[in-house]
């Protein structure tokens, strides 16, 4: 979910269950803060699709990138990094024309960018990442609980700039770090708990 999109409070959802409120509107929300949201994500494809996706919501609503996400991963080759890496001028223009994607250059070059840097790093990518996490802190009892940037945010986005991320500051850091299962911003009643966290690889 992205930090535009905070709202207060666990609310019950159309099957009585206690959710954080932003996962009760649109069915693709519910499902998405359900099966995913918050669930570790490990593989070094994982973690570029996500670091992905949240670069391009930059200044957009989630949803608008849930609605999009097959579009998106048909356009990146299904985020396997050495594809995505071996993208040309072609696949810009190709990209450029794709209505199913957010059509942003900037976005796109550093998706590609960014996916040489990865393939190139190989897993020391993930083990990067995964040891920004916290599993032992509180979960939020409200949304004015849950910050939009931490500490570990920012020297997560710092570390990746440093070796060569582009397009992932602090703020798309967290949401990420939240995506992932790094953090658990579930609110304290919903109904999703840390036994449900498996992984979604």
């Amino acid at each position: 979910m992205g930090q535009t999109e905070r709202a207060f409070g666990a609310t019950l959802g159309p099957d009585g269950r206690l959710r954080c409120a932003w996962g009760t509107g649109d069915p693709l929300y519910l499902d998405y803060h359900d099966t995913e949201w918050g669930r570790p994500v490990t593989s070094v494809q994982g973690l570029y699709e996500r670091l992905t996706l949240e670069a391009f919501q930059s200044g957009l609503a989630w949803i608008t990138i849930l609605r999009k996400r097959e579009a998106f991963r048909t356009a990146f080759a299904g985020f396997a990094p050495e594809r995505v890496a071996a993208f040309g001028e072609a696949d810009v223009a190709r990209l450029m024309a794709d209505a199913g994607i957010v059509r942003n250059r900037a976005k796109i070059d550093a998706a590609i960018s960014n996916a040489r840097v990865v393939a190139d790093w190989g897993d020391g990518f993930a083990e990067l990442i995964l040891s920004f996490a916290q599993p032992d802190r509180p979960r939020p009892r409200s949304g004015d609980e849950v910050p939009a940037v931490t500490p570990e945010s920012i020297a997560l986005s710092k570390a990746l700039k440093k070796k060569g991320i582009r397009f992932f500051g602090p703020t798309t850091a967290y949401a990420m770090m939240q995506a992932t299962g790094l953090v658990d911003d579930h609110l304290a009643d919903c109904f999703v708990t840390a036994g449900d966290r498996s992984g979604t690889d």
